[in-house]
Order: C-alpha cells, then structure tokens, then sequence
C-alpha cells in the first residue's frame, strides 16, 4: 500500500487544486452573472440566454480542443507557454463551470417569486442590495450548482487530457490517471484512484448538506 500512496498523493493533491481554482474562479464570475440574468430585462438577453445553455451542454473535448488551440505553439496565446501544464488544466474546467453556474444560478433566481423581488425594491433597496437579497432566497439553487460544476469537473477526462497531457508528478490528475491504469491493467490502482474520486464527491456533498442545513 506505501508504493499504491506514494502514487496516489500527488494525483489526488493535484485534482483538488486545479478542480478547486477552477470553481472559485467559475464562481467569481458566474454566480453575479446568473444573478444579473435572472433579474434584468433588456434586448438581446434570449440570445444570450441561449448561448449560456449552449456552453452548459458544450462536450468537454470540444473544450479542450479550444483552450488547445489558443495555447498552442500556433495558438494566439501561445506566448504564455501554458500547454501541457495545471494552469491550462484550470482555464479548461473554468470554461465547463463557468456556463453551468452561470445557467444554474439564473434559472434559480428566475425562480425567486417576482412579488418578493417588487416588495424588496418598494422598501428602497439598491439594485446591489435587491441582487444580494434574492441571491441568499435562491441560496440552495446556487449551491445546487456549485455541487453539479464540481462534479462535472472533477471527472472530466478529456478536456484534462488534451491540454495537461497526464504527466506523471506535473499534470496527471484523478480522473486521467483512472483511464491509464485502467489501459495499462493496473485495476488495483485504478480502483484506489477511483475510491478516491468517490470520496472527493462523498465529502463536498456532505460539507454542501450542513452548510444547507445551517441556513434554513
């Protein structure tokens, strides 16, 4: 078991780092942007709409191919010598959250009655304070999302692959090195890897559950 753990810390190290700056970043962003979407009215907001549901169903390896082809050697950011390393790892699992918190975040604050958000703004609430008062109403829809962006995430294999290249101590993470030693027959390794994704997911999901139980 030391050669299965001297293997396996690394990997799982590395997954909750990358998998970690990629959902603060995602969230960063997405949640005030599916919170201003789920309130505003405006022109052209179906189209835009439309293109945050698009980036929710997007195939991961057409992620991938994306951040692959602005990285590369002939990419237009191809100067920031990112390929093949965790940092384009997590502006790919960024690009996967981000449209899944934003689109799960608005739909949740869509859901907010709208009576509540007119009373709110009948008592003289700033635009800032209606937004920060629907967002703790729609709380559990967004932490709905954070849960599905995670997970979406930390599984991912292809985008990972395409632009980390599963180096051994660099860029191998959970799920890639899942696939590899799953190819190699290496199945115990591979079961230890795939305990380990379990736990990851078993643990956010109870840590998300007290938190939801504390605020209600």
């Amino acid at each position: 078991m030391s050669v299965l753990d001297s293997e396996m810390w690394p990997i799982v190290t590395l997954t909750l780092r990358v998998t970690a700056t990629a959902l603060v970043i995602a969230s960063v962003v997405g949640i005030p942007v599916g919170v201003w979407l789920g309130l505003a009215r405006f022109p052209g907001k179906r189209p835009l709409v439309a293109l945050v549901y698009t980036g929710m169903s997007i195939p991961p390896v057409v992620v991938g191919l994306l951040v692959y082809m602005l990285l590369s050697r002939s990419g237009p950011l191809a100067f920031l010598e990112w390929l093949f390393t965790p940092t384009a790892m997590i502006l790919a699992q960024t690009l996967m959250a981000l449209p899944l918190i934003t689109g799960l975040v608005m739909g949740a604050v869509a859901a907010v009655p709208a009576d509540l958000v007119w009373q709110i703004r009948s008592l003289g609430a700033t635009p800032w304070q209606v937004r920060w008062a629907v967002l703790r109403e729609a709380r559990v829809g967004v932490l709905f999302a954070l849960l599905v962006a995670f997970g979406r995430i930390v599984s991912e294999v292809g985008a990972a692959y395409m632009v980390g290249g599963n180096i051994q101590g660099h860029t191998r993470v959970l799920s890639t090195a899942i696939m590899m030693e799953t190819g190699k027959g290496n199945f115990a390794l591979a079961l230890a890897l795939g305990g380990w994704l379990m736990a990851l997911a078993l643990s956010v999901n109870l840590a998300a559950m007290r938190l939801h139980g504390r605020s209600l």
